[in-house]
């Protein structure tokens, strides 16, 4: 099994208290950095019975919601980075091909740039119907706009691939998001997916499940899409019984304002 399970290295000078995972039955694994830089756990699970995985930590974050930079240009492809080609490109979920006359139909005469970006991610918001009981493993982002159903990852994805068909890099993410500064009523708390677009020299968080600033995005994992950052993967048959995130503040007695992340 490999987990992606821990926070970003992103998130290195936040981290207040390590975060520590603890397996019952006890159960040795490894750790290493993936081709994006994710932390991961690699482990060998017992060979029958059940194993549960707690993973527990403090990380610092603002206490107001999220803001963009003030620079929200597109760059044109002849002066991205070189490591933003590879988000342009299709990938297992994100069809460029197959989305290609749907983006340049839908958002080609809008203004390039943070604009487009907000408009993608209203039409993904619109476009889609949130239903976690119709989650599939396969759907991809031109199937979850086919059947216009999905879950926060296929939101991402299709988001993710129709800014990719107009030349604007987006990466997948995936974390916890807190519901902090949030009226009630709160739903149950979940991992999240998210994207990243290059935009004004940076990459800046977009949500097009929520499609609003939250307070509290911790990052585990970033890469091409949800094959490249699954939170669990196992090499085997294996059941997943059930799963609990607690994304809560946590105020030290010097006042320090935290936020919890469990898995």
């Amino acid at each position: 099994m490999v987990l992606l399970l821990s926070t970003h290295a992103s998130h290195a000078e936040s981290i207040v208290a390590a975060e520590r995972m603890v397996t019952d039955p006890p159960t040795p694994f490894t750790q290493y950095h993936d081709s994006f830089g994710n932390l991961c756990r690699r482990l060998i699970t017992p060979a029958q019975g059940t194993l549960s995985l707690t993973s527990e930590g403090l990380v610092e974050v603002p206490g107001t919601h999220e803001t963009w930079p003030a620079d929200g240009r597109q760059h044109p492809v002849e002066e991205l980075p070189d490591e933003c080609l590879q988000f342009l490109l299709g990938s297992r979920y994100c069809e460029t091909d197959l989305l290609s006359d749907v983006a340049w139909r839908t958002f080609g005469h809008l203004p390039a740039g943070r604009d487009r970006v907000i408009a993608i991610c209203n039409y993904a918001h619109n476009h889609l119907k949130f239903d976690y009981k119709q989650a599939h493993p396969t759907r991809t982002a031109f199937s979850a706009h086919r059947e216009t159903i999905g879950v926060c990852r296929d939101f991402a994805h299709l988001a993710i691939t129709l800014c990719r068909a107009l030349n604007i890099p987006a990466r997948y993410c995936t974390g916890y998001i807190s519901d902090v500064n949030l009226p009630p009523p709160y739903a149950a708390q979940d991992f999240c997916a998210w994207f990243e677009a290059y935009l004004g020299g940076c990459w800046q968080t977009f949500d097009p499940r929520n499609n609003a600033p939250r307070t509290g995005r911790v990052l585990m994992a970033r890469g091409r899409d949800a094959a490249d950052v699954p939170i669990s993967m196992t090499f085997g048959p294996a059941a997943l019984t059930g799963f609990h995130v607690i994304c809560e503040p946590h105020v030290e007695e010097s006042g320090l304002n935290t936020r919890r992340t469990t898995g």
